[in-house]
């Protein structure tokens, strides 16, 4: 086997509102955390609920549309790789942190109160990857473009469906 893999594909919700910052090169740098959760029954039948939580980064074009776009609750799906950082903190103590540096991500849920996997008006959510990289799609949208109108708009109309 040659070479080696390192991706991260995660589906959660948002902890809080992304921290967006802008560096002196101009250059966009979005940041926060989502929570991924498994369930499962344990051996006394009673329901356990395990959540992880994830440190999520993102550069340039997708920056800006989680800036944009992404509110605390809302349901990503995030494709990335595993970085780990390490650093002093404050009290001079050595720190090491794991982040997921995401190229790609796809907005799941709409507003608070749409069923998980849709956006408003019932469509998929939109999906964003760095802009060096081939869309998934041939409908897919950059991350420079904008909300489609039909799901800005909030319409529930189903005639617009490509099937």
């Amino acid at each position: 086997m040659a070479g080696s893999v390192n991706k991260v594909i995660l589906i959660g919700n948002l902890g809080s509102d992304p921290e967006v910052r802008y560096l002196e090169s101009g250059s966009a740098v979005a940041k926060f955390n989502i929570a991924t959760t498994e369930s499962y029954t344990n051996k006394s039948g009673e329901r356990v609920d395990n959540t992880e939580w994830h440190r999520i980064e993102l550069w340039e074009g997708l920056a800006k549309v989680a800036e944009k776009y992404l509110k605390k609750g809302n349901q990503v799906y995030i494709e990335g790789r595993i970085r780990t950082d390490s650093w002093t903190d404050k009290e001079g103590q050595q720190r090491t942190g794991v982040t997921i540096r995401a190229n790609s991500m796809t907005l799941l849920g709409g507003p608070s109160g749409s069923t998980p996997g849709s956006a408003p008006g019932g469509e998929s959510g939109g999906g964003y990857q760095q802009q060096n990289q081939q869309p998934r799609a041939a409908q897919a949208p950059r991350s420079s473009d904008p909300i489609p109108p039909s799901l800005a708009s909030g319409s529930n109309d189903d005639d617009d469906l490509p099937f």
